[in-house]
């Protein structure tokens, strides 16, 4: 029987210790950031009218279009979710990342490959320079609520949606923007934490993105990040308010997902 010394062990630990490090970190960046899925959600919806029953919305949020997610990237998603034939496409914002205005253009033309029947609408995240995704989205017809509501006639009933910026986090906000409303209110929000204002003015349907589903997501422990948002994916109910957050396509920081693959939603509402 071979003798292994003390040294030749270490060796051989260090080397196993670096290959495993080195296949996490191929996995994260490659495999757990890249593939794209597409989630198909029944959304119980407080109220909804009976015309609105299976209204199919599509959301993408979080695109980070840059260095790690390039516009090619974005635009094959967009055309994935339009070959799933959404009534409604919502964009929730964080387009690009730390502000960077020569991406926001590149992006835009990969998001207006997205179409839907009911129109195309946007609203703004922390990383976004309003004014230039403003100017660049609506130049392609993508609507940009900038702390506005707008309302779409969808199968003779009309919506009111709101499109709350991010740094509008009080109750008064979300209030102030269904004043006028006069149809069903959805509020599109970057931020998720805008659920508990919502659920406060009695808005019944939250649409957001901004945690990227918490991105690293660790085995039995969950999303480090978990602990500052109502919830990093998926659904959520408060009172007669449901949110939904998306995963979004993107990372920012750096390019790793664990556990938590980019995501394309299309969402069916449902009555409650």
């Amino acid at each position: 029987m071979m003798r292994v010394s003390r040294r030749q062990l270490l060796q051989a630990l260090g080397a196993s210790g670096a290959a495993a490090g080195i296949g996490f970190a191929a996995y994260t960046s490659g495999v757990g950031r890249g593939r794209a899925v597409v989630t198909r959600t029944l959304v119980p919806v407080a109220g909804l009218p009976r015309a609105l029953e299976g209204l199919r919305i599509g959301l993408l949020s979080d695109t980070h279009c840059g260095r790690f997610l390039p516009a090619s990237e974005v635009a094959a998603a967009a055309t994935i979710l339009r070959d799933q034939s959404p009534d409604l496409v919502l964009l929730a914002g964080d387009y690009v990342s730390f502000a960077d205005r020569s991406m926001v253009a590149p992006c835009a033309d990969a998001l207006a490959v997205a179409r839907a029947r009911f129109g195309v609408f946007a609203v703004t995240g922390n990383h976004d320079p309003e004014p230039t995704v403003i100017a660049e989205f609506e130049r392609r017809g993508i609507q940009v609520l900038r702390d506005q509501c707008t309302s779409i006639l969808a199968r003779g009933e009309r919506i009111s949606l709101g499109g709350l910026r991010y740094w509008s986090n009080k109750t008064a906000d979300v209030g102030q923007l269904f004043r006028n409303a006069n149809g069903f209110p959805v509020l599109l929000s970057h931020d998720p934490r805008r659920f508990r204002q919502a659920a406060q003015t009695g808005v019944p349907l939250v649409l957001s993105g901004h945690t990227h589903g918490g991105q690293v997501v660790v085995p039995w422990l969950g999303a480090p990040a978990a602990a500052r948002f109502p919830v990093v994916s998926g659904l959520a109910r408060r009172d007669k308010t449901t949110l939904y957050v998306s995963r979004g396509l993107g990372t920012v920081y750096l390019p790793i997902r664990l556990n938590c693959p980019p995501e394309i939603a299309v969402l069916t509402l449902t009555r409650a």
